[in-house]
C-alpha cells in the first residue's frame, strides 16, 4: 500500500519521478459520468427534440463580457463563501480537454449535454462499435494514465490553500503579498503535465482511429448524423461489464470512448472550444454547482445556475465593489485572447496523429506551459480582487452571500476532493512559495 504524502510532496516531485497516491480510488474521471457500470436506461430509445440551431456556443461567447461577467461572479460567490475543500472539486473533464468534447456537450442538439447520462449513452455506443483489441489498447492506456490524473489533482492543492490564506490574510511570517509571478510559475507546471497528458491521449486516439474498419467507420458517422445523443440507441448493455476492471481502469476507458469520437466527429475548432469557467478553477465555484449531480442518474445540471447566481452575487455589493468586478475583465481580457491563440497550435498539433503524422510534442508541451503560465496570470487577478471586495464587505453583505449560497444547497465539505471523490484533506505547505 503506497502512503498518502503532502500535496506539496506532490508538486515537489511529479516531474522527478517519484509518485505518491492517497489511498482512494479516482471514481469519476468525468464529473457528469455516474455510475459507469451500471447500463442505460432501459427505455426504448426515443427521438428527442431537436434545437433550430445546433451551434448555440461558440469561444467567441465564452470569452464574452457577459459570459466572463458572470463566471467571476459566480467564482468570486463560490471563493467567499467556501473553503479549501470546496476549492479542490474539480471536474476531469477540464483536464487534457482538446478533444472537442466540452463542444459537443455544449451544443448537443437534443440538449441533453448537462445531463448525467451523457457520457454513458456516447461511451456505450462506441465501445460497442470497437472490437477487443481496440478495447484492450483503452484498458492498457488507462492503466498508465491514472497516475498522471491524479498528479494533476493533487498538484492543485498548495495553490488552493495560498489563495485562501490571501483571503484570510493568513500570510507566512516575513511575508505581505501575494507573488504574482510565483503563482504564475507553478500554474506553468501543472499545464507542463497537462501537455502530457493531452499528448498521450491524442496518441491513443489516433492509435485506435486508424485501426478502425470501414465497417466501423461507417458506424461513427452514422451516430454523427443521428443529430445529437439524444436519438442515439440508449438501451446498450455495459460492454466492459465481463472485463472485470477497477473502477478507476473502467472509468478511464469510458471517458476514452466518448472523448475519441468526439475528437473523431469535431474539429480543431470544437478542440480549442472551451467554457467560460474553463479557467480560473481554483475557486469552488465547480463544487457550488456541480455536485448536487453527483451520485444521482439522469440529473440535468442547470445551465443558467452560473449566470443568475453570478447576477444575485452582484446585486449584493456596492457600486465600488461591482466596479472592481467590471475592471477585473479589462485586466484579463488580454491572457484570455491569447489563451485561445495558444490552444490553436496546440489542437492543430494533436490532430496530426489522426492522420498518421508526427507532432511536435516539444512544442506542444511549450504551448502547454504557456497556456498553464496565462491561467496563473488571470487566477492571480481573480484572487486578488475577491480579497479586495471580501475586506470591504459588510456584516449584512456577509450574511446574504450566505443565504445566497444555501439556497443552492451548500454544504460545507467534511474533507477535500480527488477530482469529485471525496477523500481525506491532504497535508498542505503553501508558505514562502507563493508570497513575497
Amino acid at each position: 500500500m503506497k502512503q498518502e504524502r503532502s500535496s506539496d510532496e506532490w508538486s515537489n516531485n511529479v516531474h522527478s519521478g517519484t509518485r505518491y497516491y492517497a489511498p482512494v480510488i479516482l471514481t469519476a474521471l468525468l464529473l457528469s459520468f455516474i455510475l459507469v457500470c451500471s447500463g442505460c436506461t432501459e427505455e426504448n430509445p426515443t427521438t428527442a427534440t431537436v434545437t433550430p440551431q445546433a451551434v448555440r456556443y461558440t469561444i467567441s461567447q465564452s470569452i464574452s463580457d457577459e459570459a466572463q461577467k458572470n463566471t467571476i461572479s459566480f467564482d468570486a460567490l463560490a471563493f467567499l463563501t467556501g473553503s479549501v475543500g470546496s476549492q479542490s472539486f474539480l471536474p476531469p473533464g477540464k483536464v487534457a480537454d482538446y478533444s472537442g468534447f466540452q463542444y459537443l456537450r455544449d451544443n448537443d442538439p437534443t440538449n441533453l449535454g448537462h445531463n448525467t447520462d451523457f457520457v454513458t449513452i456516447i461511451a456505450f455506443n462506441v465501445l460497442n462499435i470497437l472490437n477487443s483489441s481496440q478495447i484492450n489498447m483503452y484498458v492498457a492506456a488507462a492503466q498508465k494514465q491514472i497516475d498522471d490524473i491524479n498528479d494533476f489533482a493533487y498538484m492543485r492543492f498548495p495553490l488552493l490553500q495560498a489563495f485562501r490564506r490571501l483571503k484570510e490574510s493568513d500570510f507566512p511570517a516575513g511575508t505581505s503579498v501575494l507573488d504574482n509571478q510565483a503563482v504564475e510559475q507553478f500554474t506553468a507546471s501543472l499545464y507542463n503535465l497537462d501537455g502530457k497528458i493531452s499528448y498521450e491521449r491524442a496518441k491513443l486516439f489516433g492509435e485506435v482511429i486508424a485501426s478502425l474498419s470501414a465497417d466501423q467507420r461507417i458506424k461513427l458517422d452514422a451516430l454523427k448524423n443521428l443529430n445529437g445523443a439524444g436519438n442515439w440507441n440508449r438501451t446498450l448493455q455495459d460492454p466492459l461489464r465481463d472485463l472485470h476492471l477497477n473502477k478507476d481502469v473502467n472509468v478511464a476507458v469510458m471517458t476514452y470512448a466518448s472523448e475519441m469520437y468526439s475528437w473523431y466527429a469535431g474539429s480543431v475548432i470544437s478542440d480549442v472550444y472551451f467554457c467560460p469557467e474553463r479557467h480560473g478553477t481554483y475557486f469552488g465555484s465547480f463544487y457550488l454547482k456541480d455536485w448536487p449531480a453527483m451520485g444521482n442518474p439522469n440529473y440535468t445540471i442547470n445551465e443558467q445556475l452560473t449566470a443568475s447566481a453570478g447576477t444575485d452575487f452582484l446585486s449584493v455589493l456596492s457600486a465600488d465593489q461591482s466596479a472592481k468586478i467590471d475592471l477585473l475583465l479589462n485586466n484579463q481580457r488580454a491572457a484570455l485572447n491569447e489563451m485561445v491563440q495558444t490552444r490553436e497550435p496546440i489542437s492543430s498539433e494533436l490532430r496530426k496523429l489522426m492522420n498518421g503524422s508526427q507532432p511536435d510534442s516539444l512544442l506542444i508541451i511549450s504551448l502547454s506551459e504557456k497556456y498553464g503560465e496565462l491561467d496563473g496570470r488571470i487566477s492571480y487577478l481573480y484572487a486578488t480582487v475577491f480579497t479586495e471586495i471580501f475586506n470591504t464587505l459588510t456584516t449584512g453583505q456577509k450574511d446574504r452571500l450566505s443565504s445566497l449560497v444555501q439556497n443552492l444547497g451548500y454544504q460545507q465539505p467534511a474533507g477535500a476532493f480527488l477530482y469529485s471523490q471525496p477523500i481525506t484533506m491532504p497535508v498542505i505547505n503553501s508558505g514562502f512559495q507563493f508570497f513575497r
